[in-house]
């Protein structure tokens, strides 16, 4: 079972449509507060689940994104969604390319935040080996300590400490396992880049313009292959885009919504 955090009633409208939320690694569904709270007000039913062993879900030390992609559906189904945007933001963008591979049909559009579509290069997967054995030895601390510096730019980690620390906290209840199983599923991910030229449901490509894990060129790439794909870059945002400038995010993701409700 994947507990989520939800807009109130977050039952699919009469149309049969929803927002699908899916967090970055290691964070949980809490990153979205800020847009569950947008999509709220304007009248959108949205529903942003906890990956495996984050925040109550179920613990599973060896899962894949096809896995997960799959509960995913199930969970549409339980609250009447037929299709669905799917925002997914780092880890979640590979979810959502696994959701969007298996489901095309329940696929409503896709917004891809501070992701990548390729998979990892063998210097990559030697880091995320270490990451791991690191993370094992010394617990979530480890996880903050690597991750955070990437997360935010250094002016908003000057001008705005207690989001670095609601961040850093949001990390540190997370379990070892759930850490290490989220790691172990980002390095068996499927490369997307083949599936992008076959994507023809609508996408808005997000993304930070200071990111430094998932760089504006990253995005630019995604988005010159994606047939038709919108491409935005925020500006004064890293790497959690939608959490450093959720007044930006949250009007480049209710524009993109909004058109694809109206199509």
């Amino acid at each position: 079972m994947l507990t989520t955090q939800s807009t109130r009633g977050a039952e699919a409208g009469s149309d049969g449509y929803a927002v699908l939320l899916l967090h970055a690694f290691p964070l949980s569904a809490g990153m979205w507060n800020q847009q569950l709270l947008a999509l709220e007000e304007a009248g959108i039913a949205a529903i942003a689940p906890n990956a495996y062993g984050i925040e109550g879900s179920d613990e599973m030390p060896d899962w894949t994104f096809d896995g997960y992609a799959r509960d995913l559906c199930a969970m549409l189904d339980d609250i009447g969604c037929r299709k669905a945007s799917i925002v997914g933001l780092s880890m979640g963008g590979y979810q959502a390319f696994a959701f969007y591979r298996l489901f095309p049909e329940r696929t409503a559009s896709l917004v891809l935040c501070d992701t990548r579509a390729e998979a990892d290069a063998p210097e990559s997967t030697k880091q995320r080996h270490e990451f791991i054995e690191a993370v094992e030895n010394s617990g979530p601390a480890e996880a903050i300590k690597r991750m955070m510096p990437n997360y935010f730019t250094p002016e908003t980690c000057k001008a705005n400490p207690s989001l670095v620390e609601r961040t850093a906290a949001m990390i540190m209840e997370q379990s070892v396992i759930a850490i290490t199983s989220a790691m172990k599923a980002i390095m068996k991910r499927d490369d997307a880049t083949p599936l992008l030229p076959d994507i023809t449901c609508p996408v808005l490509v997000l993304n930070g313009r200071e990111d430094r894990l998932t760089t504006a060129q990253t995005a630019e790439n995604i988005a010159k292959e994606i047939p038709g794909a919108e491409l935005e870059l925020i500006q004064d945002a890293g790497h959690l885009s939608n959490m450093e400038q959720p007044a930006r995010f949250n009007r480049a993701l209710l524009g993109h919504i909004n058109r694809v409700r109206s199509l």
